[in-house]
């Protein structure tokens, strides 16, 4: 009767502590995901675990720059941080990559960026819990062609592919489009987010998150 209870005890105690551990959040993404930083508290990722609270160990895996073809010129796959994210092994996904794909030299590999998308996701649902949730993010708008960001791609093809994905894929939809649409003054180079525009994809996210 001892041992039984001792047993249960330590059964008790794991999950106590199992009950305890924080739900792990990834943000894989480009330079608005890295934003000013990214361990820096005003990148929206980290705004995000601010409002989300202790139960949520949030982490930041934006790189600037990065596509998410593999042909593109730039692929995030090649990146440390990429690799860091699957080894975080999260329990909540967050992608936020396309803007850079829209570049012309990016875009000229459009047909692969479905699957590519497709494999991304299967890679992270490998190394995450059964229950883990993904999140493909719909990208902010880009107000005007800069750094060879094509606006037009953006809105006219590339935001089909993204719901077409999420169809396929059975990841959940974050749109951050919408609430910056007409909102070109928190855009003021056509393409990254100023404080308050980060702010409110944060907001966002975390409403969200905690649905």
């Amino acid at each position: 009767m001892k041992k039984l209870t001792l047993f249960f005890a330590a059964l008790f105690v794991s999950f106590l502590a199992l009950a305890q551990m924080p739900i792990k959040v990834a943000f894989v993404g480009n330079s608005i995901t890295q934003g000013p930083g990214r361990d820096n508290p005003g990148s929206y990722p980290l705004q995000v675990g601010a409002l989300l609270g202790p139960s949520y160990e949030v982490k930041n895996f934006g790189v600037s720059g990065r596509t998410l073809l593999r042909k593109g010129d730039h692929p995030i796959w090649n990146e440390p941080q990429f690799q860091e994210a699957k080894d975080f092994q999260p329990d909540v996904l967050l992608i936020k990559l396309g803007t850079n794909d829209s570049k012309p030299q990016n875009w000229a590999h459009k047909d692969d960026f479905v699957k590519d998308y497709l494999d991304m996701i299967a890679e992270f649902r490998a190394v995450m819990p059964k229950d883990g949730k993904v999140y493909v993010i719909i990208p902010v708008p880009v107000t005007r062609e800069n750094f060879g960001i094509n606006p037009v791609i953006m809105d006219n093809e590339q935001r089909l592919m993204l719901f077409e994905i999420i169809q396929k894929s059975g990841a959940e939809v974050i749109d951050l489009y919408t609430p910056l649409k007409d909102k070109s003054e928190l855009l003021p180079d056509g393409v990254h987010p100023n404080p308050e525009g980060l702010t409110i994809m944060a907001e966002v996210i975390a409403r969200r998150i905690r649905l």
